[in-house]
């Protein structure tokens, strides 16, 4: 893919000083000094003096770009103290979506109260909102409106002209939703000498597939303005050069990748999307495969500011740390396992040679309710298998003292043990005997992790009738894993876990197939701290499923 070249960037940012727009200030000033000083400028002592408040949200601001022949609305969010201090701030360009324009971030977004929000976490910086139209911030293919040449060669020497910017790619970050998540990655990878930072949300975009499937009204009105090769164009003879070299799926997928090696990229899309879901997946998979560093996030939602506002948090502490020169953590902090239970608080079954641990409900005794079970294959070494099995115990019981989970029994199957489907009813057969269950298959759930995730995928698959929902939380699954209808899935994993591609398999199948799912990824690698994290995440899904 060329990355586009600035026409004389030095230039053009010296010839922004001497601009007539940067003119209105000084006129604004001298009409409030003579309002009080009188019009040959002689002090009236009399006159009181008047303190013009400091605003840090500049809205309906107004760029005139001599490349587009018009004006570009924006808006600016200026950090605490701006105007109390000579310091330069790192600059993050905020882009919006199909549809909207740059009010979206301050009014729908409520950016001023997220940044606030966070401001103990992050290093002050200046908010630039511009106005994208609906161009995903590319120059139009047939050359007739060069917006990115605009925004790289006229807009950001503007911005840093008028502000007190950190003017180098290191302090520049692009940070957009749907179609402006595109555009915070397509301005980075063909500007690499001007941005450093790609906090695409929700990104608007489509793989070869999804262009050429993409229903012929949305094409014409949407994609071909933008992308070409025109209105019209159907199959195969949509996928255009000039599409190509602005598909990441293209760009991202050739041997020599240095043009990227700078970027600092972190990309969130929510688990409701529609097709933007596959997309994202499809991207981070690719990303995994080359080898290019980045962070991956899919939680619960859909394509909103409901969702985006829950990224808003990572996303400032990603680009502050990458302003700062400091790596983003790898892990996050482990979870809180709580008060641990003891060996004394859950007993042994063995049923034909295989060593079960089992946890009751803490009042069990003096009770008299049926409790749905939680069947555990555990990848754990022999060695610490109590240990292992000590902390998921204590996580999963005071979590029902929190109200987070629903009161059931547990049952730990060793990963070693290899279960089958005639086990595995033997298993449920003997639990059902010597304890209070809900003898019913919704009222059972089945969870592995590591080899044990990839055994109760394989279980449910041959026998769907067992149980009701199935957790595969950093799973190693295998690529063909199959899925099968009335089982709800969970699917959790971390970004750098190895079994990425076998999970954009299955997460695909099952939205393919329409079965009901919960999908996250999450920061993190292959430990069993990532197990536990995922766990305790998983807790509100674990408690719906064991509620039906």
């Amino acid at each position: 893919m060329p990355v586009h070249q600035p026409n004389n960037y030095s230039q053009q940012k010296a010839n922004m000083i001497k601009g007539a727009r940067y003119k209105i200030f000084r006129v604004l000033i001298l009409g409030i000094t003579t309002s009080f000083f009188g019009i040959g400028g002689c002090a009236n002592e009399d006159a009181p003096v008047v303190n013009i408040p400091f605003e840090r949200l500049l809205v309906d601001q107004k760029f005139e770009s001599t490349i587009l022949h018009q004006s570009i609305d924006y808006a600016v969010l200026l950090p605490e103290g701006y105007n109390e201090s000579d310091e330069r701030y790192p600059v993050v360009y905020l882009l919006h979506g199909y549809g909207d324009d740059e009010r979206a971030w301050y009014m729908n977004g409520g950016l001023l109260t997220y940044v606030d929000l966070y401001k103990e976490e992050i290093v002050p910086m200046i908010y630039v909102m511009p106005q994208g139209f609906n161009r995903y911030y590319i120059d139009k293919y047939n050359g007739n409106y060069p917006y990115m040449e605009m925004f790289v060669d006229e807009f950001i020497p503007a911005i840093d002209e008028r502000f007190r910017t950190k003017a180098d790619k290191s302090q520049r970050a692009v940070m957009g939703y749907s179609m402006g998540g595109y555009g915070a990655l397509i301005l980075p990878a063909m500007n690499p000498d001007v941005f450093t930072i790609s906090i695409p949300l929700s990104m608007s975009f489509r793989t070869d597939a999804q262009y050429v499937a993409e229903s012929q009204g949305s094409f014409d009105n949407q994609w071909a303005p933008n992308f070409g090769p025109h209105s019209g164009a159907s199959g195969t003879a949509r996928l255009s050069d000039y599409f190509k070299e602005r598909s990441p799926f293209h760009f991202f997928d050739q041997e020599n990748l240095t043009a990227y090696e700078g970027l600092k990229i972190l990309i969130d899309c929510g688990d409701d999307e529609e097709s933007l879901s596959f997309t994202n997946d499809n991207l981070h998979t690719l990303m995994r495969t080359k080898e290019i560093p980045h962070e991956y996030r899919v939680r619960n939602g859909g394509h909103s500011f409901d969702y985006w506002k829950k990224s808003y948090r990572e996303a400032l502490l990603f680009i502050s740390n990458s302003v700062q020169g400091i790596p983003h953590p790898s892990e996050p902090e482990p979870a809180n396992i709580g008060t641990p239970v003891t060996t004394s608080d859950f007993e042994q079954m063995e049923v034909s040679g295989i060593s079960l641990n089992i946890l009751k409900p803490a009042d069990y005794e003096t009770a008299t309710a049926e409790y749905p079970v939680i069947y555990f294959i555990h990848d754990v070494a022999e060695s610490d298998r109590t240990e292992k099995i000590i902390d998921v115990f204590s996580l999963l019981r005071n979590a029902v003292t929190a109200a987070k989970l629903r009161k059931s029994i547990v049952v730990e199957i060793p990963s070693s043990a290899s279960i089958d489907r005639d086990q595995i009813e033997e298993i449920i057969g003997q639990v059902d005997a010597g304890y209070r269950t809900k003898e019913s298959n919704t009222s059972r759930v089945i969870m592995g992790n590591s080899v044990g995730g990839s055994q109760a995928a394989n279980l449910v698959s041959e026998s769907p009738d067992l149980f009701g929902s199935c957790f595969l939380i950093c799973a190693n699954l295998d690529e063909e894993t199959d899925v099968v209808a009335d089982v709800f899935y969970y699917l959790d994993v971390t970004d750098d876990f190895n079994s990425y591609q076998a999970y954009n398999n299955l997460y695909t199948r099952i939205r393919n197939n329409d079965f009901e799912y919960e999908y996250r990824v999450r920061q993190g690698g292959e430990s069993y701290q990532s197990f536990l994290n995922g766990l305790a995440e998983a807790l509100s899904s674990l408690k719906e499923s064991l509620s039906q």
